[in-house]
């Protein structure tokens, strides 16, 4: 019965609905969709960060290709030079990677010394650096190993020197 006053005095239809012009199926779809959109659309903050992404990558873009480009046009106007003094440069070059690598390798040296000074220096106050109960195991066992070797040296030392009398008794 409710239904049926509703529907006589209007209530529950839209004004499109009331004036004669109901919208038809795949219309309350498309205000369905419109409505989901709106929901999802991205605010303001969004597309500022969209906007400057967009921005920086076009300018990359341009510097990338502008980079590119002035690397071709010196490759094409100074290869000709670089071919014809080549005789000069590739000796340099070598003794510029030889003299390079000899002052490396000495910095490198001299650093490892001066880790290895204050390692040592560290060691010796006792102030046990990072390593020294490895450097304490292995004094232990060649002390432990020499000692075996020792108390062996005696205990076969003699049998040894007997047996020598023995083979050459007048020696």
């Amino acid at each position: 019965m409710a239904d049926r006053q509703q529907h006589a005095h209007g209530e529950g239809r839209t004004a499109a609905q009331r004036h004669g012009y109901a919208p038809a199926a795949a219309d309350s779809s498309t205000t369905t969709l419109l409505r989901r959109v709106q929901t999802h659309a991205p605010n303001s903050t969004q597309v500022v960060g969209f906007l400057t992404l967009a921005v920086s990558g076009a300018v990359l873009l341009l510097l990338t290709g502008l980079t590119l480009t002035g690397a071709v046009v010196a490759l094409i106007f100074l290869g000709p030079i670089a071919l014809l003094t080549s005789p000069i440069w590739v000796p340099v070059a070598i003794a510029l990677f030889v003299l390079a690598a000899v002052a490396l390798s000495a910095c490198a040296f001299v650093v490892v010394a001066v880790a290895g000074g204050t390692w040592m220096y560290r060691y010796f106050t006792g102030r046990h650096p990072v390593g020294a109960d490895r450097v304490d195991y292995a004094r232990s066992r060649i002390a432990d190993t020499a000692s075996h070797v020792k108390d062996y040296a005696r205990e076969y030392g003699g049998y040894l020197h007997s047996r020598a009398k023995d083979a050459a008794p007048g020696a």
